[in-house]
């Protein structure tokens, strides 16, 4: 195993007044912007320009109707049901502002999810926008506020910010899990403050900057650009869904300065043949994560952007958003020339420390999450301060190692290269995917005895599920598909599903993956 020295920690940033020196909430690093940068635009959003002050107003009076809502209550965790709009970021905004958890809902997340979801992180409160489903019935009271209907609500009645400290909780994150259950994966406000520390000042925004937000919230990134964007005094500018469609244009015409997407969305421009030499002038900053970064993306995006840097960042949820970054010299001449083609995921973060243990990424330190909101899910993640596997049964502490499940192997220069999973979870979308959730969900369908998915590549460059079982009628998939579609997320839900009268096996009676790859990876 080999252990590399970690890096410096980075300086501290200005604390906010009144706040323990040396930290910062998510809410402390809005503030500071607001109160410095009253009015810049902070927001573009559903064809509306926020200011810093306008926002920070706005936050206040959903923190107030929410807080009315309870009955004077102060919520600890908040479930946020919304999509694209300002009560999506005006609610994040006034969640922290009351000095509770967010809780990511998807907007077009089956209902049964919602319900999962809303048990396991033990909400005290929905805040729904118009993208909710009618007649919503959650385990936890809903308040549905409209766009339309903000500038309504009762003004100066603001409640106070609550002073957060370092452990409290900054927003709960639920990725697949390979029992068929969400994982919970809790971010403390330290964690958020010790990546904003790094990620803020790396990327040289600031007022005038604009970033771009093409994650949803229930996809961690989208923090990055929220307060990456909100630490420094730039602008968050929101594509609607049609402009997701046409990235270079919504770049262009938005007239960005910073990008952060997966890299498919590059593999969707060049289809679509509008990432043209030098579309996007504008741009200072490119930053792609999620997936594999390939160098024959960035190459492409590069020639698109060329005043801009680029980027491949690399880190699981439990790492507070990402942990490594790979940044490309100005000239392809100068890239790495890896054996499987993809950009380096690069070194940890300032403060951050890499162990690979039998070929698997290990990371500690002040990014990492303390542990699964079911801490059964411990089981197996971690390792002893010492690099031994970890006895569930002993505390749970900071110098512990998670393992990310992902191998890599070591560059000269001192980071790494990433060479696959350890296990059967893959990347859709850039949303992670435990291919055992989907297949349990698929096996609890009415007649079905065997299931097995598998991930293939789509026309447009990326990834998306296949799946096989047997057991019902050939004629059946659509229903099956159907059903999967009332459960999961739909870039949980296979693309193509086929029916067989048996799954093929391997010489040890197990599945054979490789002769299903065979029979449902497109020709």
């Amino acid at each position: 195993m080999t252990a590399p020295a970690p890096a410096p920690a980075s300086a501290p940033a200005p604390s906010a007044a009144g706040t323990p020196a040396g930290h910062r909430t998510l809410h402390d690093w809005f503030a500071d912007s607001a109160a410095a940068h009253a009015t810049l635009p902070a927001l573009e959003a559903a064809g509306r320009v926020v200011s810093y002050a306008e926002l920070d107003d706005l936050a206040g009076r959903i923190a107030a109707a929410l807080f009315d809502h309870l009955g004077g209550r102060a919520p600890r965790r908040v479930g946020l049901l919304a999509g694209r709009t300002l009560v999506a970021y005006a609610g994040y905004l006034a969640v922290q502002r009351l000095g509770a958890a967010v809780v990511p809902l998807g907007p077009a997340f089956p209902h049964a999810r919602h319900v999962t979801v809303a048990r396991a992180a033990g909400l005290d409160a929905v805040l729904a926008d118009e993208h909710a489903a009618p007649g919503l019935t959650l385990p936890a009271p809903v308040l549905r506020l409209t766009d339309g209907g903000l500038d309504a609500l009762a003004a100066g009645s603001a409640p106070t910010p609550v002073r957060g400290g370092p452990d409290d909780l900054a927003y709960i994150l639920f990725t697949s899990g390979s029992t068929g259950v969400p994982k919970g994966v809790p971010v403390l406000q330290r964690h958020a403050d010790a990546f904003l520390r790094h990620v803020v000042p790396a990327h040289d925004a600031g007022p005038g900057a604009r970033l771009s937000q093409t994650f949803d919230l229930t996809f961690d990134p989208s923090v990055f650009d929220m307060f990456c964007a909100w630490g420094s005094g730039a602008t968050l500018v929101v594509p609607d869904r049609t402009e997701l469609m046409t990235p270079v244009r919504f770049a262009a015409r938005r007239e960005l300065t910073h990008w952060n997407s997966v890299p498919s969305l590059v593999s969707l421009a060049r289809r679509l043949r509008q990432l043209r030499p030098d579309s996007l002038p504008a741009l200072r900053r490119s930053v792609f994560c999620g997936e594999p970064l390939t160098l024959q993306q960035a190459e492409a995006w590069r020639l698109a952007a060329p005043n801009s840097t680029v980027e491949n960042a690399y880190g699981p949820t439990e790492l507070t958003v990402t942990c490594t970054g790979h940044q490309l010299s100005g000239e392809p001449g100068g890239w790495p020339r890896t054996a499987n083609g993809t950009v380096p995921i690069g070194r940890p973060y300032p403060g951050l420390e890499a162990l690979v243990r039998e070929g698997e990424l290990c990371l500690r330190g002040p990014q990492r999450f303390p542990g699964y909101l079911d801490p059964a899910d411990n089981t197996g993640r971690f390792l002893a301060p010492d690099g031994s596997p970890w006895d569930p049964s002993t505390p749970l502490g900071d110098d512990h190692w998670y393992r990310t499940g992902d191998r890599v192997t070591a560059l000269p220069d001192g980071g790494y290269l990433h060479q696959g999973r350890l296990d059967q979870q893959v990347q859709v979308n850039g949303y992670r995917v435990e291919l055992g959730e989907v297949e349990a969900a698929l096996r609890e369908q009415a007649g079905v005895t065997e299931a097995a998915v598998i991930a293939v590549p789509n026309a447009g460059g990326g990834t998306e599920l296949a799946a096989a079982c047997s057991g019902p009628r050939p004629d059946h998939a659509a229903v099956l598909t159907d059903a999967l579609r009332a459960r999961l997320p739909g870039y949980m839900v296979p693309a193509t599903l086929a029916v067989l009268d048996a799954l093929p096996l391997n010489a040890n009676g197990k599945t054979d993956r490789t002769a299903l790859r065979t029979l449902l990876t497109p020709a």
